[in-house]
């Protein structure tokens, strides 16, 4: 039995910390080969041998850690995830109200004397310092109800030696509670000099302070996940299905494979399918990000969640529920959301040994105060502000955050990132290997050049070799088909066909003799070449020429070659401002290769390789110290795309680009492979600084909370400031990686 990989949503977590506890616990299960958990998604993915380790008991070890587990699938419905989102926000939002609401009076007693405000006279300090010291401690303790999470949470972890953000502010604001009743039993007894000494609006406002920038925290992460609910929007919540001649209405999920649906202008398409009768222009941007309507007719497929604009079209139903492509799509954007970057390694590892060091140096920074001879009061503060200013959300956030935004947006450009590791690798590619057929190209090859030799017209000769092509299935006789179909030229009636292999066609029409061919062809049946030099200076340019005769003599040549897409060229001048090599990979012959990269500006030409051989290829370049993006088809194309350092698959979306790919390109349009490498290179540029900022702050923040600057003739930092400084750290981290949602790939220097 292989491996089985495993998603499961984790309730409880509330810094990075919480996340690494959850690794250390899980990754040490006999079976687990691999286990990533992310903060900011609050999902764990785990990859385990079932025949060794249980579902079970992956579940009961987070369970022990101190935290919930549950199956993706209960929460995987947009509004299963809107509501709980929405759930946690208003909860949030009410303990604020509690918090903000009582902790204002509480700091207008505690502080409002020492401002020269007025007092009520049955609770001054100085009249009634008990009665002073009692209203703190009322007001207080429901503020210390709407955060009981915070000592619930925090202490039990602090038990199991395994402390997070929780256990901090749970030691922080617990300390200055006990000092505050200790104060108070004091002032009761007659000490009235303790009424100095009272911590209750310490600890009220940092709770209140610490509740806010979790709310603010939480609006902002909901927004992180906005690509995910337009996604999820687009799924239609029912479908128009005709059985036995009437048009019933059935929930989505009812909708089976080889149903018969119906859908109107205006109307989303339901499920992925293929048109039986009518034809429409279909809004396809949800998946391409092509904001062009694309035609459909008989035959054509459809997707579910685009939208049908203005014809009615009846169509079979082909993929349903987790099979459809948006389906598929909403999968991939969730797990790339849920991975991790390399670069967020650094952030894993500090996290794990940050809190019991934070810990270390609050305790040792308030001891070494209270020795110097400062009192407790003062020692006390300084152990606050340690642990309360330390608290490494920020640090959990910095990465995550920035890669859901980043892969949020790239499937909104139609850009799909498999993951964290991908988006990243992507900044530092300096070679992208582009297969030619399908991808530089067109992949259907078309009618270029007519020749005439001087006779007849330019139509006779293409109407001509259509017919005479018409029997054959060779893909170049296609093309010329398809030539005369779009010129709407009548093809004329033929007889005596003779297909002559490796040459070419002979046969009769109009009463006339007519030969389509090679060069072979025409010396076999002793034809006059009069246009050879022609003929060569269309194979230089990458076209494959065909000779027609008619009884006997040569009238016309038609060159026939797959062409260049538009935005090829200009793709590839703008991976050259980024200073990026380009490659391309081809089984066709040297000269023909060569005049294909002539054209488009290829720097390097990989020709006569065949489908095997193309991973090798990718191999010989890494080998030569490149880092190497593969461009493919994602069919035959596969073993490159899975060799080289990050694989990128053009075209519609398959399964099989899907699986052998790193990102997926909506569209058949190369200027993606820019959009990919700009979107990269500006999330890894966010996360940077991020982490920067996140690290600067604890490297900044934790001398100060100790006491540096009042050693030198500076301030103190208020535990209140220090919980504010806190919180607002998180709330930047996750507001820069927001900036995100602005970006849009730059083309203007295509042309240069």
């Amino acid at each position: 039995m292989g491996n089985k990989k495993e998603t499961l949503q984790i309730t409880g977590m509330t810094c990075a910390s919480c996340a690494s506890a959850i690794e250390k616990v899980v990754g040490a299960l006999n079976g687990v080969s691999h286990v990533a958990v992310n903060f900011a998604t609050e999902k764990a993915t785990v990859d385990y041998d079932p025949s060794v380790t249980r579902l079970s008991e992956i579940k009961k070890a987070v369970i022990d850690a101190g935290y919930e587990p549950m199956d993706i699938e209960q929460k995987e419905t947009e509004d299963a995830e809107k509501e709980s989102r929405q759930r946690e926000t208003r909860i949030l939002k009410t303990k604020l109200v509690i918090c903000i609401t009582l902790s204002i009076p509480l700091l207008y007693i505690a502080m409002g004397h020492m401002a020269g405000l007025p007092i009520p006279q049955f609770i001054s300090p100085v009249h009634n310092p008990f009665n002073f010291a009692l209203a703190q401690l009322l007001l207080t303790m429901p503020i210390i109800g709407a955060g009981y999470k915070f000592y619930t949470i925090g202490f039990p972890k602090l038990v199991k030696a395994q402390p997070n953000m929780d256990s901090l502010i749970a030691i922080g604001t617990g300390a200055a509670i006990i000092y505050g009743l200790f104060a108070t039993l004091q002032i009761s007894l007659g000490k009235v000099q303790y009424v100095e000494n009272l911590y209750f609006e310490t600890a009220g406002v940092i709770i209140a302070l610490i509740l806010l920038g979790k709310y603010l925290e939480s609006m902002s992460k909901g927004k992180t996940s906005e690509a995910i609910k337009k996604l999820m929007g687009l799924q239609p919540k029912t479908a128009l299905v005709i059985k036995d001649g009437r048009e019933i209405t059935i929930p989505i999920e009812e909708v089976e494979a080889g149903d018969e649906i119906l859908v109107k202008p205006g109307e989303k398409i339901p499920v992925d399918g293929k048109v039986l009768a009518g034809r429409t222009s279909v809004d396809e941007s949800m998946l391409t990000g092509e904001s062009i309507p694309v035609e459909k007719n008989l035959g054509d497929q459809v997707t579910g969640g685009s939208i049908n604009k203005n014809g009615s079209i009846r169509f079979e139903a082909t993929r349903v529920g987790k099979d459809t492509a948006l389906a598929q799509i909403i999968k991939l954007v969730q797990d790339a959301q849920g991975s991790k970057a390399p670069i967020s390694k650094l952030a894993d590892v500090i996290s794990g040994y940050f809190v019991p060091i934070v810990m270390a140096i609050a305790v040792l920074s308030g001891a070494a105060w209270f020795m110097a001879g400062q009192s407790t009061t003062f020692a006390l503060t300084i152990f606050i502000s340690v642990l309360i200013i330390a608290c490494p959300c920020a640090l959990g956030l910095a990465t995550p955050t920035a890669i859901m935004v980043g892969t949020g947006k790239g499937a909104e450009q139609g850009v799909l990132i498999k993951g964290g590791e991908s988006l990243e690798i992507a900044h530092k590619l300096n070679t992208i290997v582009f297969d030619k057929t399908g991808t530089i190209t067109e992949g259907t090859p078309q009618v270029t050049d007519i020749i005439s030799a001087g006779k007849y017209q330019d139509d006779d000769i293409l109407r001509w070799a259509a017919a005479a092509e018409k029997p054959s299935e060779h893909p170049l006789g296609e093309a010329i088909v398809q030539g005369a179909e779009k010129w709407k030229l009548p093809l004329a009636e033929i007889s005596n066909f003779q297909a002559l292999p490796g040459r070419g066609i002979e046969v009769d029409m109009e009463g006339k003799k007519i030969l389509l061919g090679n060069l072979k062809l025409m010396e076999e049946k002793q034809v006059d070449v009069t246009l050879k030099t022609e003929a060569e200076r269309l194979a230089s340019h990458g076209k494959t020429p065909m000779y027609l005769a008619v009884d006997g003599k040569l009238e016309g040549l038609i060159a026939v070659a797959d062409v260049v897409k538009k935005s090829s060229a200009d793709a590839i001048i703008l991976l050259h401002n980024m200073g990026i090599e380009v490659a391309m990979i081809t089984g066709d012959n040297k000269t023909t290769a060569e005049a294909m990269a002539k054209t488009v500006g290829i720097d390097v030409v990989l020709s006569e390789v065949l489908p095997g051989d193309k991973a090798r290829e990718i191999k010989k370049l890494q080998a030569g110290g490149k880092r190497v993006g593969m461009v493919g088809d994602g069919v035959n194309d596969a073993p490159a795309l899975t060799q080289a350092d990050v694989g990128i698959a053009i075209g519609s979306g398959t399964d099989v680009a899907m699986e052998s790919a790193d990102i997926v390109l909506m569209k058949s349009d190369l200027m993606d492979v820019v959009t990919a490498l700009q979107l990269s290179k500006r999330t890894i540029r966010i996360i940077k600084q991020n982490l920067f900022w996140a690290f600067a702050y604890n490297s900044i923040g934790i001398p100060i909370a100790a006491g540096i600057l009042f050693l030198f003739g500076g301030p103190l930092l208020n535990p209140i400031f220090a919980a504010a400084a806190m919180s607002l750290s998180s709330v930047s981290v996750v507001t820069n990686a927001l900036r995100l949602r602005k970006f849009k790939p730059i083309f203007n220097s295509r042309l240069n």
